[in-house]
């Protein structure tokens, strides 16, 4: 007997933000859809990514304002920490948004346009969709988007390890009494400075030298520096043993300042990044296969897969791993995989990524990265006597914002400071309207704020841009990782 059929116009891989939105932008455009997903249904951002993290440091903030209130004169004596409430309330609160998401899903599920189960691509046009439950469908289409998200990555060393990651971190039942953080991208970074404001003692080793997505040498040094002051923090290090302990595991390792270190820990969480999930949707049967460095060829302006009628939308695709990315990328993808042949490129926005940890870090429009390609001139500022932020008792951070030596538009920035998640959005605006640096000073600046931070920064680039040095550097050699 064979496998009952679904034909339809777009075939969309993943119910995540970009699967969600890549409907919805198909559908506009007058296309039949199907949307596969294995579940569990909910987007990354909503079920382990940006709100059970955020939750989790709402909490670790809150008790770190408690402890550090003597500073303005107001004492808080006795803060504890109630481990199970604090996991019961993330918990709760995603929830929550999941449901949302799940809510949005069950509406289109109601009209057929939702298949559950994992599917495989076993030649063009055509999907083979396996649910335990039901059995197997066959899917053909004449177009599609893959926007099936990544998996938690694991650095070789630790892969023998009982590990926690970030689907698993927040359903724990109470905090341990030591953690070990492997990585120190955003993720790590976010989580480690929770866990240790909550009470956990921990240890945060990066791979790479990387601290976030920070770039720019100068920011990079002011935020080893000011992280390093609290946290126990090893961008740099050399590994010499890893030993699973129960839970947990016993580390040997060497810091950069060559004093040598062993110490168990009670859990260890892998917050090394995440990786594409495209490797095991058998894209082989459509003539497609990565390169040397496992990267498969989509073009990043139209999201397209080779010449195929296939288009990758969302981390999956590794090219804008973040929330507001996703959305734009499931928009492009949908549309395109609805009018095939006819294939646009439309004009991204400005890139605009935020950290949670304190103090924040933000990178607009590409960063040092992006200046160093356009030869830039730099301009900053330090937090430290900034009049707003010494009120707050916040004055630490570094910002550097970037333009075009000739005509002086801004290009990007890197910002290490309190609240940087109002700043950047600030700048990326002013990036994607192609501001002037004389432009930026000429709009209103309030007294006394953060913004006039900001100002300092410009002031500073408006006199660099006059008769300061040029970035040089060599993109390729400027890294960046956890």
């Amino acid at each position: 007997m064979s496998d009952p059929t679904r034909d339809v116009d777009v075939a969309i891989l993943g119910a995540g933000t970009a699967g969600l939105t890549a409907r919805r932008a198909a559908k506009k455009e007058g296309a039949s859809v199907l949307v596969i997903d294995q579940g569990p249904l909910g987007t990354t951002c909503a079920r382990v990514g940006c709100m059970p993290s955020k939750l989790l440091i709402a909490a670790a903030d809150a008790a770190h304002h408690a402890r550090k209130a003597h500073g303005l004169g107001v004492r808080v004596e006795g803060v504890t920490i109630d481990g199970p409430a604090v996991f019961s309330r993330v918990r709760r609160e995603r929830d929550r948004f999941v449901g949302a998401v799940t809510e949005a899903v069950d509406d289109f599920a109601a009209d057929a346009e939702l298949l559950v189960g994992r599917a495989q691509v076993v030649g063009p046009g055509r999907l083979r969709v396996r649910d335990p439950a039901s059995g197997a469908t066959e899917v053909r289409f004449r177009a599609l988007v893959i926007a099936t998200g990544t998996t938690p990555f694991v650095p070789r060393p630790y892969r023998e390890l009982p590990l926690l990651t970030s689907e698993s971190i927040f359903e724990l039942e109470t905090l341990p009494e030591s953690l070990l953080v492997v990585g120190l991208g955003a993720i790590g970074l976010e989580l480690g400075q929770a866990f240790h404001r909550l009470g956990v003692r921990t240890t945060m080793l990066g791979i790479g030298g990387g601290i976030g997505p920070i770039v720019d040498p100068e920011v990079h040094a002011a935020a080893a520096q000011l992280y390093g002051e609290t946290l126990d923090l090893h961008p740099e290090h050399t590994l010499e043993s890893v030993e699973p302990d129960g839970e947990g595991a016993r580390v040997r390792f060497t810091g950069a300042d060559g004093r040598a270190r062993d110490a168990r820990f009670e859990r260890v969480l892998s917050a090394a990044g995440r990786r594409t999930t495209l490797g095991g949707l058998g894209l082989e049967a459509l003539g497609v296969t990565p390169d040397a460095s496992g990267r498969y060829p989509i073009d990043e302006a139209t999201l397209q897969l080779g010449e195929l009628p296939v288009f990758v939308a969302g981390d999956v695709n590794e090219l804008h791993p973040l929330m507001h990315e996703a959305a734009d990328d499931g928009r492009l993808a949908g549309a395109n995989a609805a009018r095939f042949p006819e294939v646009r490129a439309p004009r991204r926005r400005t890139p605009l990524a935020i950290v949670f940890a304190d103090p924040q870090i933000a990178i607009v429009g590409g960063g040092y990265r992006e200046a160093c390609a356009r030869e830039a001139v730099a301009g900053g500022t330090s937090f430290e006597t900034q009049g707003r932020a010494r009120i707050m008792a916040e004055n630490r951070g570094l910002a550097r914002v970037y333009a075009e030596r000739r005509g002086g538009h801004l290009v990007g920035a890197e910002v290490l400071g309190p609240r940087a998640e109002h700043l950047g959005h600030l700048l990326a605006w002013a990036v994607a309207k192609d501001v002037t640096v004389e432009e930026a000073l000429a709009m209103p600046f309030y007294h006394p704020v953060l913004e006039e931070g900001l100002r300092s920064a410009l002031y500073d680039l408006a006199a660099n841009l006059r008769r300061g040095p040029t970035i040089r550097c060599a993109v390729s050699e400027v890294g960046v990782g956890g």
